[in-house]
């Protein structure tokens, strides 16, 4: 017992981790009679706080006044933190001490004193003394009710789970195309219509489309809303309401067409995507926007009204004459401005009550609402234009903090997702403060949020697979100092979170096992491609990233649990044909992780280009097109409006943001015989071709992605084509290459062209 609560006291099991941690002498003992005090000792909040901390310790009182005993102390101190969320716990042997200048602050002591107690209730919490404040404001979780709908049970157990890592705001996206979630009761046909779709895509099959026939829907009453709002207030989670315009509005629309730029007719949406058909911007459609923010702002008490503004296709106003009558009624260029002033609109309504307008980043086209706060989804370019120019702005870019994306770019071993691929190191690594801002531009930073879109979770089950346990990483980004983020500390900390999680009924992903071969560095970890060797046996290492035992074979179909344990490197012969080996991480508490496999193959070096050094030189040739593309195969189908020579595989001739694609041709030279890991990635789609024999495959459109692969290279030059192609939002491009699993490298020093 001693030497568990020694390592326990020297390596806090806490995420996220403390600012100050101290380990103290001794334990206190927990099933032992115990008192919680409060100070003041007629403070409603802190009344209901130590409720909460006799339930955690189960069979402890609530007493108001001092005692003489045992007792756990809550107490309002000014001077316990300078920060209103910040806390200082104490633990003795006889008292357990949590001060704080707010309740918020109390609260947040709770939670880490609730991942102290041991699971059963039973044994003792360490001694420490802890000092803890978070690095950032704005701590958030986003989910999306629109295109599926989740019972008001389910929206509070995920409340719980962003108040039990100190996060603070609850982001709710109750409006899409495909749903509206809340009810208005001056407008009851946007639930009565807006809320209830007659069937949902199956799977991905947009064309030829696929339905499953069974009508979907539900919204909230406001009854509910405010039940949830007030569940949120006392976990301290502040909600923000999204109510999607000009865009994602056809639900809307097929419940009050009038207020669309066409006749119609109008259905609530069934597939996934963008429709053409947004709000048009008439002054009765703004009168029917105000009075809906009127009755959200009666619901919602927080600051922060979110109006979307994202992904509002300008081919309607376009047609429209009502529309262009207001472009030259405002003296505006264009429909981006003529969004810009939809938004203003809005923006000084929401003023006037009281309230802050928070925008998608497109709300940056066409000019800037004054006082509005840009959350960033594309990447963080446009989070880093708003800061520059004093705005408010709220990280939340795809690349990073998307929990719809895949989790492995092994697909067929998760469900389905949307695409992407956002591991949970990725998530850990995560850097919500551009180092291109300065340090003043750095305070307009609020902080960060995790996205979880619902076109492809239907169920609770699979949204929480999707966000445990990569909220848990985000939440220690937010909380946690910078300068003491540690990765191998994380993952020793995450099998206790995943105690708790099991405790309190709460599905999620188990880390992959990693594969590799003993002689050579890097390992395939979540990217499942082949690996090469240029020798007739290989040497298998696996890792498992928490504790764990990991079983494995070369025969998926025998039941897992007759899989041998995997204790020390395994040697494989490869001469006579590749080898597959599948591997699983279980858990102690005996949950399976999802099945990994890696083949392992004998190559041959693929022989180089006959040509001497003197007749290449440094560059790629490449090529720019301009045109609506879903598919790096229509380049072909265009010509291109641009050729130059570039020094890398980058956006050479580009002059929009959007709608274009680019090809590069030219040589790759490998400087010594290997085994070459190419690595692709790109938002939207690319293919990388070597020798017309080897390729990536990362087309189609999607966020950013990576694809990898591996090819034996004999020393010299080897002909390579890249193509890209960016559709929307945000934008990435690069391709990189490591030789035997040594350091990845950029490939600038490498491409060569023909004169």
């Amino acid at each position: 017992m001693l030497l568990v609560l020694a390592a326990l006291a020297q390596t806090p099991q806490v995420i996220p981790a403390p600012q100050h941690f101290e380990a103290g002498d001794g334990a206190f003992a927990i099933g032992r009679a115990v008192e919680v005090t409060t100070t003041p000792e007629d403070d409603p909040e802190l009344a209901r706080l130590a409720r909460l901390v006799a339930q955690l310790l189960g069979g402890a009182t609530d007493a108001r006044g001092r005692s003489g005993g045992r007792e756990v102390k809550l107490r309002i101190d000014p001077a316990a933190s300078s920060h209103p969320e910040g806390y200082r716990l104490i633990v003795t042997h006889d008292s357990i001490t949590v001060s704080a200048r707010t309740g918020a602050g109390i609260f947040y002591g709770i939670q880490t004193l609730a991942q102290l107690v041991p699971g059963d209730r039973a044994g003792a919490i360490p001694s420490v003394s802890i000092r803890d404040t978070p690095r950032f404001g704005y701590r958030g979780m986003h989910l999306d009710v629109g295109r599926h709908f989740f019972p008001t049970e389910f929206v509070k157990k995920y409340i719980d789970l962003i108040a039990m890592y100190k996060m603070n705001t609850f982001h709710w996206h109750l409006t899409e195309d495909q749903g509206w979630r809340i009810e208005i009761k001056r407008y009851p046909r946007l639930t009565e219509v807006g809320a209830y779709r007659a069937e949902t895509m199956v799977a991905r099959n947009f064309d030829p489309y696929v339905g499953d026939g069974t009508p979907h829907g539900g919204f909230y009453t406001q009854d509910e809303i405010r039940d949830i709002v007030a569940y949120a207030a006392e976990r301290y989670v502040t909600i923000i309401p999204e109510i999607e315009m000009p865009g994602h509005a056809l639900a809307a629309l097929a419940s009050y067409p009038e207020y669309a730029c066409t006749d119609g007719p109008f259905e609530v949406g069934t597939i996934w995507g963008v429709y053409e058909d947004i709000y048009c911007p008439t002054e009765e459609t703004f009168a029917f926007l105000e009075h809906v923010l009127d009755e959200v702002m009666g619901l919602f008490p927080g600051t922060y009204i979110h109006v979307g503004g994202d992904e509002a296709p300008k081919t309607r106003w376009e047609e429209s004459a009502v529309a262009q009558a207001v472009i030259r009624r405002e003296g505006l260029s264009d429909e981006h401005e003529l969004q810009s002033y939809f938004i203003q609109r809005i923006e000084r309504y929401l003023t006037a009550h009281g309230r802050r307008l928070i925008g998608w980043d497109e709300i940056l086209e066409g000019g800037l609402a004054s006082q509005a706060t840009v959350m960033s989804w594309r990447g963080t370019d446009g989070g880093i234009e708003a800061a520059r120019m004093g705005h408010d702005v709220i990280m939340a870019p795809n690349s990073d903090v998307y929990f719809d994306y895949y989790q492995s770019v092994d697909r067929t071993a998760e469900p389905l997702a949307i695409g992407g691929y956002t591991p949970l190191d990725d998530v850990y690594a995560f850097e919500p403060i551009p180092d291109e801002l300065s340090e003043t531009d750095a305070q307009y930073i609020l902080g960060a949020q995790g996205q979880l879109w619902t076109e492809y979770i239907k169920t609770e089950e699979h949204a929480e697979y999707m966000v445990l346990p990569r909220m848990v990483a985000l939440a220690e980004v937010l909380w946690s100092p910078k300068a003491t983020r540690d990765w191998e500390s994380f993952l020793r900390r995450l099998p206790n979170q995943f105690r708790k999680l099991d405790s309190l009924g709460y599905n999620y992903r188990v880390p992959d096992v990693e594969m590799g071969l003993v002689g050579r560095t890097g390992r395939s970890g979540q990217a499942m491609e082949d690996l090469l060797t240029l020798e007739n046996r290989v040497t298998v290492m696996m890792e498992a990233p928490v504790d764990g035992q990991i079983r494995y074979t070369t025969d998926p179909s025998l039941p897992t649990m007759a899989w041998p344990a995997y204790r020390a490197p395994v040697e494989l012969r490869v001469d006579t044909g590749a080898v597959t080996v599948y591997a699983r991480l279980i858990l102690d508490s005996g949950k399976p992780g999802a099945l990994r496999s890696t083949t392992f193959r004998k190559a041959t070096l693929r022989p180089s280009e006959a040509i001497d050094a003197s007749a290449v030189i440094p560059g790629l040739e490449y090529e720019y097109f301009e045109g609506e593309l879903t598919s790096v195969n229509q380049i072909t189908d265009i010509a291109p409006t641009t050729r130059g020579i570039a020094t890398n595989v980058a956006f050479q001739g580009v002059e929009r943001e959007e709608q274009f694609g680019l090809a590069f041709t030219g040589f790759f030279r490998a400087e010594e015989d290997g085994i070459y890991r190419f690595t692709l990635t790109s938002d939207d789609g690319s293919r990388f071709w070597l020798a017309n024999v080897f390729r990536l495959d990362n087309d189609g459109l999607h966020g950013t992605m990576s694809r990898s692969g591996s090819v034996a290279l004999a020393r010299g030059f080897h002909p390579i084509h890249i193509r890209y192609f960016q559709a929307g939002g945000g934008r990435s491009l690069r391709l990189s290459y490591q030789v035997d699993g040594g350091d990845e490298r950029t490939l600038s020093q490498s491409l060569f062209r023909q004169p």
